[in-house]
């Protein structure tokens, strides 16, 4: 199994968990604690729920690891545009994405490609 298939299959075993800002285990996850969960990363503290500052997303990423790549595959992370000013997290399954949703109050998984536009693609410890 490839770490991103592991990513994967970690992120899918959180789908239901309830989702709760700043949330890290069981008791609650937002979309960075899943990111975590799903690549066993150390996650920042003190974010705010809207932040719509790509670079510093893209600062912490490098700093734990992760590297921004185009090709697409499953385990990767995948940062969104998802309201103005707001940034949204989530994980790649290969035919669609596992993301806390704040608006239906749990992790989900959903098909297909996201409602949101890809702003970054971002892959652990290789391109």
């Amino acid at each position: 199994m490839s770490a991103g298939e592991d990513a994967v299959r970690r992120a899918r075993a959180a789908v239901g968990i309830r989702f709760r800002l700043h949330g890290r285990g069981a008791d609650g996850l937002d979309c960075v604690g899943l990111v975590a969960l799903a690549w066993a990363l150390p996650v920042p503290t003190g974010y705010r729920l809207r932040t719509g500052d790509a670079g510093v997303v893209a600062c912490v990423a490098t700093a734990l690891g992760l590297q921004a790549v185009t090709a697409a595959r499953a385990g990767d992370v995948l940062v969104f545009a998802s309201a103005p000013g707001q940034l949204h997290l989530g994980i790649d399954t290969g035919g669609g994405l596992i993301h806390a949703d704040a608006a239906l109050r749990r992790v989900v998984e959903r098909p297909g490609t996201a409602p949101w536009p890809l702003i970054a693609r971002w892959r652990k410890g290789e391109r």
